[in-house]
This record gives structure tokens, C-alpha cells and sequence, in this order.
């Protein structure tokens, strides 16, 4: 399905974006949903089935298969209230206040269907209700697709203890679900590679082509740079599963977890993909290819391409349509900004008033994430506000109900979190008998429950409180929103992506890729201060690498910046600036490293 948006809006945390389809695709935006929370499934289903009188029966967790079926229940819903809301959505009168107004309101201005919908308000009589038919033609929802975060994977367990098969750990299990479910949408695939999850794709059909070409369920793999688009494309391909999308996301300005590069910039890795564009398509496509014909199914229609989207840290329409014309994007995602649009996300109103009294400071790179991986945090979060409120009380860590995150096996045979109570306190022992430092008992006790404070929100803006009166909330915005003050409507937002209006943004606000090459400045600080107290060869040589790469990203947009699109030369000339101190800065940073 080809989406009349320009853009997207990617998955954000756990809840954030759980029902954000409910919400925007009767408007023609895609957006996707994380499926990794059953349990945050399950009770937003109960709620929406109660809202829209739409028959629930529930799947509760002692239940065969309860994982995938509750992830398939909730999808169908999804697909189900997205048809409905199109199907009311062509009924409309074209009168002041209906949707089917704003639904051609808000598209791009070159849009077929926006000069369309311009001469159907200019005309009367017979020609406007000939136009408006025309219109209704037009009606195309926005996608729903989902995102299986694939390091998000572990191994479960029946009532007695037993070890479960593969197929039921938590990723597999929320692909199956998603397989079997009637929803027409994709599956985005982030944070890596997982062999065992891709090749428990050959087990579904709805991931191969049809008799006609299409493959009902598109995959779209969420990629740092070109590389790791190659390797991961090749293996799926192998397979005879085709990447219909690879989403480029800047890897530190972003939202949620933060998956540094070794110093390659955006722009750069940008420029890798329209470069090797054709290369890597005839690749794939050729691997794909054999497999489909080896396997004795239908193959991909020859003019197949995989699209090229990039997300990360976008604040203004130059931007957006410089990235799009420049790089020959198909489209780009928006984030974090719309956290402050409740017409798109679930925000409850608490972390919403903290999201607009947070200053820039507050904005940062944590050590919360169990998982081991730099993630996105704000300061005067209430889940902040509580993780130290427990260590305060002599109590830290998280009483660990959902265990999403437990892969820790240092004290126990069943894997734990290192959020958790449990891991925590036993750390603690250890600390107090001399066996770890300081630095290292401060690390872990940074550790949060992102599986609760994650989805907490969608729980609390539906006016319902979350099991166990769990209402702590972990908000993960990527550091572009500290320059957003406001709530918006779905307009206001929409229409400043295009150009139509101009949201005031703080005039501190860098360039997108001024702003991501100061996070990776302040990164290589940090990887410099650990390499003075570890003296670790090999993280030198790492330095040495992340330092060549930033100076060739920097001489790049030195070489670019007169290309960009900006408002004024003045603009032009602060980039030109900002890049000259950084690039000073970087070298007198590192003096002691390898030249």
C-alpha cells in the first residue's frame, strides 16, 4: 500500500504509538505500533473493544499460545477499527468539521488530490458534487505497521518451569501473531540482526509474493548505515524475503534506544545509499530471485525496488525536503515532536506538562536501558523521580512482573533483569563486601524498568490506571524535541512538516546534521574518558576509527553546506561556523591519538 504522506510516524517506546492508527491513518498517515508488550495489547483492547462496542473476550496469559494470540487479537482490532473509520470517513458530507475535510487538508500541497480538493471548494452545483465523487476515490488510509525490536527476545517458560521451544520466545512469538493477523501493514525490524527470528519468517507465506507480485506483509528493516543494510538484506534475501523499505535512523539523534555508529555521520551514510542505490537493489534482488525459484513460488515483479526512508532528529520543512530531494528520499519519519500532538499519540498529561517545563539539560543519553544500549531520557521524568525515590528508601530497582528484559545469568540459572529488585540487591551485597566499586554499584543502580515505565502512558491518557498502580512513566524523546515548546494539533504538526506554517522552534536549534555530529562529539568525549582509565589498545584503535570518521563527515559537510536549504545566507554562515569550532574542537580533543 502506497501511503499519500510524505512521512511516517516511527514506533516511540512501548505505548506512545500503541493506538496511534486509530488515531491518524483515517488521515492517510502510516505509523507503527510496537508489539512487544502483549500485556499493554491486551488492555488497550479491553478498553477500545469497551469504547466502540466491538465484542472482547479475553486471552489471558495462562492461555496456549497467549503471546502470539493476544499480538494477533490486537492487530485485527487495529485493522478492523481503521476499515470502519474509512468506511464513515467516505460517507461524510464535504461540510465544515468533518474529517473527510481535514483528510485533504493536511496532505502536500503538489498532492493530485490536494489541487483536487482546492477546485472542488471553487466550485458549485453540479461540478462540486462531481468533484467531491472524484474525491472520495482518493480515500486511502495510512499504514499500520509494527515493530518487533529484535534483541527484545527471550526465552519463556510453562507454569512447571520447562524451557519452552524456540518458537515461543518473545520475538518469534510476536511475529506469529502478527503473521496470522488480518492486518495490512509491514513489520519493521530494528536494533540488528536475529538469525533465528528472520528464518522463522519461511515458516508464513504472507511474507513471500502472491501469484500477482505482492507480498501482503512487507518487511522494512531500520538500518545505521549501508553496511549493516548489505549484510542484513543478503541474509533475508537468501531466504527469498525481499526488503520492501530500509528506514535510516540517525544513530544517536533519535528517540529511545541510541545505537552509536563507529563515528559515521548521517549525511555521509545518506549519501552511500543514493550512491550504491542500484547496487544494492540488484544485489538483493537477484538473491531473492534464486531462492523464490528454488523454493517453487512466485517471484518479484521486475521493476521491484526497495524504498529509502530516513528518521532521526528532522525540525523543519527545509530540512525534510532537502533530505528528500538531495538523497532521493521516498520519505522520511518524525518522531519525538509528535509526542506533543495528542491527536496522534498517548501522552498523559503529567509527562506532557514535564515534556514542556523540561530544559535542554534535561534532555540526555542514560544508562537505563537493561538491555546495555545508550538510551534516550529526560531528567524530571516521574519514573526518574521514582527509581530515585527507591534508592533513597534503601529499596532501588523494580519489582520485575513483565520480564521483557531478563537476560541477566550472573547470579541465577534463570535469567533475570538488571532493573530488577532482585539483581539489584544482590549487587548491593556484593558492593558492601568490597567485591565491586562505586562507579561500577552507580551503574547498576542507573538500571530502570523501561517494560512498565514505557507503556504506563497509553495506560494513564486512556483515564485508566495500570496494573499494579505501576503509573511511573519512562519517556524516551530524542534530543531535537528540547527545541519544541507547545502542544500542537495534528495540523499545526502536519502542516509545518510541509512548509504550509512555520512552528516556532527555539532559534538555538542546530542544522539536523549540526545537531547529530555535537551528540557524536559529546560521545567520543565520553569513549575518551574510558579509555584513559581502562588503557585498552584496542579501544584505541576503535578512537582512532570513530575520529577519522568524524573529520571525513565534517569535510563532507563543509563541501555540502552550500547545497543546504536554509531560510538565509545567515543560516548558511552559522552552519559554516559551527562546523569550522567543531572541527577544532575535534582536533584538539584527541591529540594523543594515533595521527
Amino acid at each position: 500500500m502506497s501511503s499519500v504522506h510524505h512521512f511516517h510516524i516511527p514506533v516511540m517506546g512501548l505505548g506512545f504509538t500503541v493506538d496511534s492508527p486509530i488515531k491518524v491513518a483515517k488521515y492517510g498517515i502510516s505509523s507503527v505500533v510496537s508489539i512487544m508488550d502483549d500485556q499493554l495489547l491486551e488492555d488497550i483492547r479491553r478498553r477500545y473493544s469497551r469504547e466502540l462496542t466491538i465484542p472482547y473476550i479475553a486471552i489471558h496469559e495462562d492461555d496456549d499460545d497467549s503471546r502470539a494470540k493476544r499480538v494477533e487479537a490486537y492487530l485485527n482490532l487495529l485493522q478492523y477499527v481503521v476499515n470502519r473509520e474509512m468506511r464513515h470517513l467516505q460517507s461524510q458530507d464535504f461540510v465544515l468539521d468533518k474529517d473527510i475535510n481535514q483528510y485533504f487538508d493536511l496532505l502536500p500541497k503538489d498532492h493530485p488530490a490536494a489541487r483536487l480538493y482546492l477546485m472542488m471548494k471553487n466550485a458549485a452545483g453540479f461540478k462540486r458534487l462531481d468533484l467531491q465523487e472524484e474525491l472520495r476515490k482518493h480515500l486511502v488510509p495510512g499504514r499500520t505497521d509494527v515493530n518487533i525490536m529484535t534483541k527484545v527476545d527471550k526465552f519463556n517458560y510453562s507454569k512447571s518451569g520447562e524451557a519452552l521451544g524456540r518458537e515461543y520466545s518473545d520475538a518469534l512469538a510476536a511475529l506469529r501473531g502478527f503473521a496470522k493477523s488480518k492486518l495490512e501493514g509491514g513489520v519493521v525490524f530494528s536494533a540488528g540482526m536475529n538469525p533465528a527470528l528472520y528464518s522463522y519468517m519461511e515458516e508464513f507465506d504472507v511474507f513471500f509474493p502472491d501469484e500477482n507480485g505482492a507480498i501482503k506483509k512487507p518487511v522494512i528493516l531500520k538500518v545505521s548505515d549501508y553496511r549493516s543494510a548489505l549484510i542484513q538484506g543478503k541474509f533475508l534475501a537468501k531466504k527469498g524475503i525481499w526488503v520492501s523499505e530500509f528506514r535510516i535512523e540517525s544513530g544517536l539523534n533519535c528517540g529511545g534506544h541510541a545505537f552509536a555508529t563507529d563515528g559515521l555521520l548521517a549525511g555521509p551514510i545518506l549519501d552511500a545509499f543514493k550512491e550504491d542505490r542500484k547496487e544494492l537493489r540488484d544485489t538483493l534482488f537477484h538473491l531473492c530471485q534464486e531462492a523464490l525459484e528454488k523454493k517453487g513460488v512466485a517471484k518479484l515483479p521486475e521493476n521491484s525496488q526497495p524504498k529509502i526512508t530516513y528518521q532521526g532528529g528532522i525540525g523543519n520543512a527545509e530540512e525534510n525536503q532537502f533530505l528528500m530531494d538531495y538523497y532521493q528520499l521516498d520519505g522520511t519519519g518524525w518522531g519525538s515532536p509528535f509526542l506533543l500532538v495528542p491527536e496522534a499519540t498517548s501522552v498523559d498529561e503529567d509527562t506532557l506538562q514535564r515534556l514542556l517545563q523540561a530544559k535542554k539539560s534535561d534532555f540526555y543519553l542514560s544508562h537505563a536501558s537493561p538491555l546495555g544500549i545508550p538510551f534516550n531520557n529526560l531528567k524530571n521524568s516521574s519514573a526518574e523521580e521514582q527509581r530515585i525515590s527507591r534508592i533513597e528508601k534503601g529499596r532501588p530497582g523494580s519489582p520485575c512482573y513483565k520480564k521483557f528484559l531478563s537476560f541477566n545469568t550472573e547470579f541465577t540459572e534463570k535469567p533475570i533483569c538488571t532493573a530488577s529488585r532482585q539483581y539489584q540487591d544482590l549487587k548491593i551485597k556484593q558492593h558492601a563486601k568490597g567485591e565491586i566499586s562505586e562507579e561500577e554499584i552507580n551503574g547498576v543502580l542507573e538500571k530502570d524498568c523501561l517494560c512498565e515505565g514505557l507503556s504506563a502512558p497509553a495506560i494513564l491518557s486512556g483515564g485508566e490506571v495500570p496494573r499494579r498502580n505501576l503509573k511511573a512513566v519512562t519517556i524516551c524523546p530524542g534530543p531535537n524535541l528540547a527545541y519544541f515548546k507547545g502542544v500542537f494539533s495534528l495540523k499545526d504538526m502536519v502542516d509545518h512538516i510541509y512548509g504550509k506554517v512555520s512552528l516556532k522552534l527555539d532559534a538555538e536549534r542546530p542544522h539536523v546534521f549540526v545537531k547529530e555530529l555535537q551528540l557524536y562529539m559529546q560521545h567520543l568525549k565520553t569513549e575518551i574518558s574510558k579509555t584513559v582509565t581502562e588503557n585498552n589498545k584496542k579501544q584505541e584503535a576503535y578512537l582512532d576509527k570513530f575520529r577519522k570518521n568524524l573529520f571525513e563527515g565534517i569535510d563532507y559537510y563543509q563541501g555540502l553546506v552550500t547545497v543546504f536549504a536554509m531560510d538565509a545566507v545567515s543560516g548558511m554562515e552559522k552552519i559554516k561556523y559551527q562546523l569550522d569550532h567543531l572541527k577544532m574542537e575535534l582536533q584538539e580533543l584527541t591529540p594523543g591519538l594515533t595521527k
